[in-house]
């Protein structure tokens, strides 16, 4: 008798997820790999609505269940649901937070989740959406007229494209307040970018810095702008040996172009003199190009081959301290070193592309090369200047390739034996 009065007094609801899950343990049985394609589909998208339903009774427990976290000590009922049912921490207490939300604030928001029109990833867009509106002048009569029409964008939109469009929510149902509250909700925006903004470089050891960083969208999109216009099609044709650059690749080789064609006049000063770096290396190592071994240090005590000191002194703001037999300052790099825009703009106009012999990269993605080196005494004129793709201008500072400049003024490579 007492177990029949306890399954008689319980509550209603617990009577219908009783009823729930034994019809999810009888569908449990049913194999779907012979239903319709057509079928498949169905079912697919009414059980996606049917998990949704759930997840809106779910957040409307939850909503009521503070008494639950009381009686056991929890902090909160989201801190609870997640020791309880074995979900992570962080998102056991948004979910929590959403059910507050649509129980006393977005009630139409809460209906539409249990009518399974807004899935909870929406909902939670949503609500966090009208969570940012400006607290002063925004009446409770705009704020509806955003929810109702946030919840109309989800029948269309999935998470990601919502929130840009919930961002301007205000454009659409108060206009006359939009522009204003976007302002100052971007003003707040660009202000936490930048306290949350940091940036690490991690040596590892083998030759190579581990750049790992937070930066505000719009520093981000300026960068990568950069970026992609150095990672131009003179990169992706191939590298080396006729291999195609990942992607990935394509942006840390754009990062180091980018660095190297900084002109130094924009840079600050550093140290009370304008930002430099300085490449040490001995006078016969720059004179040699036969030279394999050679090694420069950087003033920061870094080493890299010699090869690559000479070429960031062909294209690069790079001033290289040239050092004798007994370390005497010999050089300390001339004033016009690069070829100015003007004799650039004359270049291309002689030529339509690379000088490299059989390649056809436009002039546009050149770089000027001094064919005699500026580390043996070539001047930065006309004559002694010719436009090479990034691929063969490294062909023309790398040891292990000969340069023969042929008839016709055009670069042939070929590798030493």
């Amino acid at each position: 008798m007492e177990g029949t009065r306890e399954t008689r007094d319980q509550h209603p609801l617990l009577g219908l997820v009783a009823a729930m899950s034994d019809r999810i343990d009888k569908a449990g049985s049913v194999n779907p790999t012979f239903m319709s394609t057509t079928e498949k589909a169905t079912a697919l998208r009414e059980l996606s609505t049917l998990v949704t339903r759930s997840q809106g009774l779910l957040l409307s427990v939850l909503a009521a269940s503070g008494d639950v976290a009381d009686e056991v000590g929890a902090r909160s009922v989201g801190e609870w649901y997640a020791a309880s049912t074995r979900h992570d921490h962080r998102p056991s207490i948004g979910l929590a937070r959403l059910a507050r939300s649509v129980e006393t604030d977005y009630v139409h928001l809460g209906a539409a989740v249990l009518d399974g029109r807004v899935n909870l990833e929406q909902a939670q867009v949503v609500a966090q959406a009208l969570d940012e509106l400006p607290a002063d002048g925004v009446s409770p009569e705009v704020r509806e007229r955003a929810e109702l029409h946030l919840i109309g964008l989800a029948d269309d939109w999935a998470p990601t494209p919502l929130r840009r469009l919930a961002r301007k929510v205000l454009e659409v149902v108060a206009p006359e307040i939009g522009d204003d509250a976007e302002r100052r909700a971007l003003e707040r925006e660009e202000q936490r970018a930048a306290e949350r903004a940091r940036l690490s470089l991690t040596p590892l050891g083998d030759g190579t810095t581990r750049l790992t960083g937070r930066i505000p969208d719009a520093t981000a999109a300026r960068l990568r702008t950069y970026l992609e216009a150095f990672a131009s099609p003179r990169r992706t044709a191939s590298e080396a040996d006729g291999q195609r650059v990942p992607a990935p690749r394509l942006l840390a080789l754009a990062l180091t172009d980018l660095l190297e064609s900084l002109p130094a006049d924009v840079l600050p000063a550093h140290g009370g003199t304008a930002t430099t770096v300085t490449v040490h290396l001995r006078l016969d190592q720059l004179r040699d190009k036969l030279e394999r071994a050679g090694i420069a240090t950087l003033e920061t005590g870094d080493a890299i081959t010699a090869g690559q000191a000479r070429r960031l002194a062909c294209q690069a703001k790079i001033v290289p301290v040239v050092l004798g037999g007994k370390s005497q300052v010999l050089d300390l790099g001339r004033t016009r070193r690069l070829h100015t825009p003007a004799q650039r703009k004359a270049l291309r106009s002689q030529h339509n592309q690379c000088q490299a012999e059989g390649c056809t990269v436009p002039v546009a993605w050149c770089e000027t090369h001094h064919p005699h080196p500026w580390s043996h005494g070539g001047a930065t004129d006309l004559d002694n200047a010719a436009l090479l793709c990034t691929h063969h201008h490294h062909r023309a500072h790398d040891t292990r390739y000969l340069t023969h400049l042929m008839a016709n003024g055009d670069h042939r490579f070929t590798r030493r034996t």
